[in-house]
């Protein structure tokens, strides 16, 4: 699943993905994609949501959240 989100609300949105979809669901965060400034975190959910309330981002940001596993 893609996402795109505003910075303001990212750790909001991670913590509500956690909730619904779980704590380890693997996902990733990139910001400033194909500018000077881009990063990629992947982690668990709850990893990207505590990562992020130390470190908030700026920039426009994508999180893609993997599929169920059963």
């Amino acid at each position: 699943m893609i996402f795109y989100e505003s910075p303001y609300r990212l750790v909001k949105t991670l913590d509500e993905m956690a909730e619904h979809f779980h704590p380890e669901r693997e996902a990733s965060v990139s910001r400033e994609l194909t500018k000077v400034f881009e990063e990629t975190v992947r982690g668990t959910l709850s990893f990207l949501s505590d990562y992020y309330k130390k470190k908030p981002p700026k920039g426009e940001i994508v999180i893609v959240v993997s599929g169920k596993k059963d």
